[in-house]
C-alpha cells in the first residue's frame, strides 16, 4: 500500500534543458549523480536532490550514480556512509552499479594536480591561512598575489611531492590553482585544490596525507563517470566557473555541465549541516534520528512514509528562486497518505477509568470494529469490552456547555463501536482530580440509537481495562517555535520546549504485534502514530507522526 502520488511527469527548467539536449543530439543518454558528503545524516533538503537526480534518471531511462564526496576524512565516518545508503533505498531509489567514492579517483586526481603544476597552473603556497585570507581581498577589492605564486614549475613539483610524502604538517602549505586574483568571483582567486591532512580515511586507510578539495574533486569525478548533467544547489552557482576551468585545463575527454537549483528552506527547522551537528553534539536532541530532526532517518522514525516525502518533493518543485516552504505542506503530505492508508485503532493517552456499574461483573464480550471507515478492504478487528474501561481525561467534565460533545455528569455519550453510557458520579484523588467515572450503559444501543429515540451526538474512544496494554506515547511537535530559527542570534534559543511530551497510557490488546503495512495507525481522535525502536514486549512506545489537523495554523491566526 502506498500513497497516491501525482502520476504526471513534472516539468522544470532542468528537464527543459535535458529535453533540448536530447533533441539536439548533445547527449544520447542521461547520466546524473547524487554526491553526499558522509559527515552527517541526510536531511529533507537532500531528499529533494535525491528525488530530482534519481527521478530524472528514471524518467529518461538513464542512470544515476551514488558517489560519496569523501575528501575530508577527519569529519567522515562509515556510519554516515551506511545511513546514506539506507536513506536512498528507503526513499525508493537504486543507484547505478556499486556505490562510488571520490576516493576511488584519488590517484587520478593527484595526477591531474601534477598536470596543472606542469602547465604552470598550480603552485605550492606556504602562506599561513590567515595571510591567505587577507590576500584574497573582498567582494569590492581585488586580491593580492601570493609571494609563492611565481615559484618555478620544478620547485612546485618537488614541493608537492614532499607534501604527498608527508613531509609537511597540516596547515603548513597547500596547493593552489593559479587563476586570477583580481577576478570578481572569489572562487577564482587562486583557490586551494589540495591540502595536507594526516588522517585515517574510511576507504583508503593511511595511504594519503594530502586530500583534494571539493571544488577540484567534484568536477573531475563527474567527468570520470561521464555525468551529463551535474545538478547542485544555488550556493555553487559561482563555483561553476571553477568547475569549468578545471575541466578545460586537464586532459580529460568528458565535459559535464553544472546546473543549479534552489535549495530547500523549511519553516520551523534548520537544514544547515553545521547546525544539525550542533543539535546532536550539544544533546538538544537524542541523535541524528531523533523524530524532531529534519533528517530522513528522523522522519522515518517519526512515521513518515517514502511516498509522502517523494510527494512533498514533487509539490515544492524545482526552481532557481529561493523561498521558505511551509512546514504545513510537508505535514499535509503525510496526513494525506496516512488518512488513506493507515488503519484505525484506539489508544488512551491520558487515562481515567470508567466503571459501568450495571454491566455484569466478571464478564466481557468481543465487539467488532472497522479498520478503516472508508475502506472496507481493510476488514475489521475484534476488540474486547468489559465492565471497566479507560477513557481520555479530557473527554470527561463534571459540567460543560452544549458545545462539549463528550461525557458530562448526568449526560450520555457513545463509546466508539460500542454502547451508549451515562455518567452518574465520580471519584477523585486527594488533589481533587477525577480518577474514576461511574456510569451505566444502555445494553440495547450496540450499533444502533436508543430505542426511545434519544439522540446521542457525542462519541469518545476507549480501551478495555481488562485486556489493554500499557504503552508510552511520545508526542513530537516542531523543534523550533519560530518559522526561521536560523535568523535568530542563537538558533538554539528558539527551540520549542514543548517539542516532546511523554505520556503513559493504554492501547488495544496485541496492537504492537500487528504493525500495518504503512507502518502507522490513526489512533482515533488523537493523531497518527508509529511504533518506535525503543519498544519492548512489555512496553510498546508509540511516536506521534502528526496530529489529525494543523494546530499551528490556529496559533498563527
Amino acid at each position: 500500500m502506498r500513497m497516491a502520488e501525482t502520476d504526471h511527469r513534472p516539468t522544470n527548467f532542468i528537464r527543459q534543458i535535458i529535453d533540448k539536449d536530447l533533441a539536439n543530439g548533445v547527449h544520447d543518454a542521461i547520466k546524473t549523480r547524487f554526491p553526499p558528503e558522509p559527515n552527517g545524516f541526510l536531511h529533507i533538503g537532500h531528499a529533494k536532490s535525491i528525488c530530482l537526480n534519481f527521478g530524472i534518471a528514471q524518467d529518461y531511462a538513464g542512470t544515476c550514480n551514488l558517489r560519496f564526496d569523501d575528501t575530508n576524512p577527519a569529519k567522515e565516518d562509515i556510519t554516515f556512509v551506511n545511513s546514506i545508503k539506507e536513506d536512498v533505498k528507503w526513499l525508493g531509489f537504486s543507484w547505478s552499479g556499486e556505490a562510488r567514492y571520490s576516493s576511488n579517483y584519488f590517484d587520478q586526481l593527484h595526477g591531474f594536480a601534477n598536470e596543472l603544476i606542469d602547465k604552470g597552473l598550480a603552485y605550492v603556497d606556504f602562506s599561513p591561512q590567515e595571510t591567505m585570507r587577507e590576500m584574497r581581498g573582498t567582494l569590492t577589492e581585488p586580491g593580492k598575489n601570493s609571494p609563492y605564486r611565481d615559484t618555478d614549475i620544478e620547485t612546485n613539483q618537488r614541493e608537492f611531492a614532499k607534501m604527498t610524502a608527508g613531509e609537511y604538517k597540516e596547515g603548513e602549505c597547500s596547493l593552489r590553482a593559479k587563476i586570477d586574483m583580481s577576478s570578481p568571483f572569489m572562487c577564482m582567486r587562486d583557490p586551494v585544490i589540495y591540502r595536507v591532512k594526516h588522517a585515517h580515511h574510511h576507504q583508503t586507510g593511511d595511504k594519503w596525507c594530502v586530500y583534494p578539495m571539493y571544488d577540484f574533486t567534484h568536477c573531475i569525478s563527474d567527468a570520470i563517470e561521464g555525468i551529463t548533467h551535474s545538478l547542485c544547489t544555488l550556493e555553487f552557482q559561482d563555483n561553476r566557473r571553477l568547475y569549468d576551468w578545471v575541466i578545460e585545463n586537464i586532459s580529460i575527454d568528458c565535459t559535464p555541465r553544472q546546473y543549479e537549483f534552489s535549495r530547500l528552506n523549511l519553516e520551523y527547522t534548520v537544514l544547515s549541516k553545521r547546525r544539525l551537528i550542533q543539535l546532536v553534539e550539544e544533546h538538544h536532541v537524542s541523535g541524528w534520528d531523533d523524530p524532531r530532526m529534519p533528517t530522513v532517518a528522523g522522519l522515518r522514525r517519526r512515521g513518515y512514509t517514502p511516498g509522502a516525502v517523494r510527494e512533498f518533493c514533487k509539490r515544492i518543485g524545482v526552481t532557481k528562486m529561493d523561498n521558505m516552504v511551509e512546514m504545513s505542506m510537508l505535514e499535509a503530505c503525510i496526513r494525506d497518505d496516512l488518512n488513506a492508508n493507515a488503519p484505525r485503532a484506539m489508544a488512551v493517552l491520558d487515562p481515567i477509568k470508567l466503571v459501568i456499574e450495571n454491566y455484569p461483573e466478571d464478564s466481557s464480550e468481543i465487539l467488532h470494529a472497522p479498520n478503516h471507515p472508508n475502506d472496507e478492504s481493510m476488514g475489521t478487528r475484534d476488540i474486547s469490552f468489559g465492565r471497566e474501561i479507560w477513557i481520555e481525561a479530557e473527554d470527561f467534565r463534571e459540567s460543560a456547555n452544549k458545545k462539549f460533545k463528550r461525557l458530562v455528569l448526568d449526560k450520555e455519550v457513545r463509546l466508539r463501536n460500542a454502547y451508549v453510557v451515562k455518567a452518574n458520579r465520580v471519584e477523585k484523588d486527594e488533589d481533587g482530580k477525577v480518577t474514576t467515572v461511574y456510569c451505566t450503559y444502555d445494553a440495547d444501543t450496540l450499533g444502533k440509537d436508543p430505542a426511545d429515540g434519544r439522540k446521542v451526538k457525542g462519541v469518545i474512544h476507549w480501551v478495555d481495562a481488562g485486556t489493554a496494554q500499557k504503552a508510552e506515547f511520545r508526542l513530537y511537535d516542531r523543534l523550533f517555535n519560530v518559522p526561521n530559527p536560523a535568523a535568530e542570534e542563537d538558533f538554539t534559543d528558539a527551540i520549542n520546549p514543548d517539542s516532546l511530551k511523554v505520556l503513559s497510557g493504554w492501547v488495544e490488546a496485541n496492537l504492537a504485534k500487528q504493525v500495518p503495512e504503512v507502518g502507522a495507525w490513526q489512533f482515533e481522535r488523537t493523531g497518527y502514530f508509529c511504533l518506535d525502536a525503543d519498544s519492548s514486549d512489555d512496553l510498546p512506545v508509540f511516536n506521534r507522526t502528526v496530529g489529525l489537523r494543523d494546530t499551528w495554523a490556529k496559533i498563527g491566526d
